[in-house]
């Protein structure tokens, strides 16, 4: 088992090695939890480690109830944030008491929102069940909910006090998913480790994955520790997210998250170097990898479609929006564009 300590506000371990759910009770009274604990998962997850899940806590002590909801970044909204809020005042839940994310990052994203603001704040676990959650999601406070306008626009910044990386229910995946999950890992290695994007560059099966997924989190968490409310260098683990939370609306949400971002990073490396914005071209190996990884690089819309969606992402301040921009691979900086000239940047982008 590798553990990798997050520095934040609130300190707390990630904990990466296989079979850690058969004793994630355990793991949490380590932590110092006690009380009850609800389970959060959704109705794809339920039926592979809920009950595992559950039997592990009560051998722990804990007194574990559920909440269920259906699949799918649909989901991740207002509706679904108020019925887990009805469902903790009627099962009478204290500030004492945890709730426990088991599932990919749309329940953690939900579950932390609704421990950050539940009473002003309950206690929070981390379970990511998923490739994506496990590097991305699951670590460094950030959760949200989804408004018709725009992803991740009500949300909070709460971090929890554990998180339990079991790479076992990796096996579970469905290959799309997985492959989603190695957008990010690939976004880690354009982002600031030459080394870990050659080891993934050629494909699933190539690299230790356990060390892999360490890797990823601890390059995480050393960002979250120097920029814990993304004011300045947390706001470079965008890289392809502005583009890629643009195609995500654009489709109507078919398009997962992990593919978007794979979309959107392609993107701003094809406009980063023909705006001459990159010393080198970076393209072509970032579409090496996703296309070894599974993974699309070319995106199904034109300038217009995108525009206001990116127009209303988060990370727009005022008549100005940050753009990450791959200098080479293994280095990015933050681009401040006018919102004026996003459509010539976006023609860059897409053309």
């Amino acid at each position: 088992m590798r553990t990798i300590e997050v520095k934040a506000s609130k300190g707390y371990r990630v904990l990466v090695g296989r079979g850690l759910l058969a004793d994630v009770g355990g793991r949490m009274r380590q932590a110092g939890r006690a009380g009850s604990v609800l389970v959060v998962c959704d109705d794809r997850v339920a039926p592979l480690y809920l009950q595992a899940v559950q039997e592990s806590l009560c051998m722990a002590g804990f007194a574990a109830d559920s909440f269920v909801f259906p699949h799918g970044e649909e989901s991740k909204n207002l509706a679904t944030y108020a019925r887990l809020l009805s469902h903790l005042a009627k099962k009478s839940l204290t500030k004492s008491d945890t709730l426990l994310a088991l599932g990919g990052g749309v329940v953690g994203d939900l579950t932390g929102f609704a421990a950050a603001t539940y009473l002003r704040g309950l206690g929070f676990v981390q379970a990511p069940t998923t490739l994506l959650a496990a590097v991305d999601s699951s670590v460094g406070g950030k959760t949200a909910v989804d408004l018709p306008e725009g992803k991740n626009l009500v949300g909070s910044f709460y971090q929890p006090e554990l998180v339990v990386m079991d790479m076992e229910t990796l096996k579970t995946l469905p290959a799309e998913e997985y492959a989603c999950g190695m957008a990010e890992v690939i976004k880690y290695g354009v982002l600031g480790d030459r080394d870990l994007f050659d080891q993934v560059k050629e494909g699933t099966g190539r690299f230790d994955e356990e060390a892999v997924v360490a890797r990823c989190i601890q390059m995480k968490a050393d960002i979250v520790q120097e920029d814990e409310f993304d004011e300045g260098k947390r706001q470079l683990l965008n890289l392809g997210h502005t583009l890629g939370h643009a195609v995500e609306k654009a489709s109507g949400l078919t398009i997962p998250h992990g593919q978007a971002v794979a979309i959107g990073m392609a993107a701003v490396a094809r406009a980063a170097w023909k705006l001459g914005l990159s010393e080198e071209n970076c393209l072509p190996q970032i579409q090496q990898a996703l296309q070894a990884n599974r993974l699309p690089a070319d995106c199904p819309y034109g300038v217009q479609e995108l525009l206001g969606a990116a127009l209303s992402d988060k990370k727009r301040r005022g008549e100005r929006i940050h753009l990450i921009l791959p200098r080479k691979i293994g280095e990015c900086y933050r681009y401040s564009l006018e919102v004026d000239k996003l459509s010539d940047f976006l023609q860059a982008a897409l053309s």
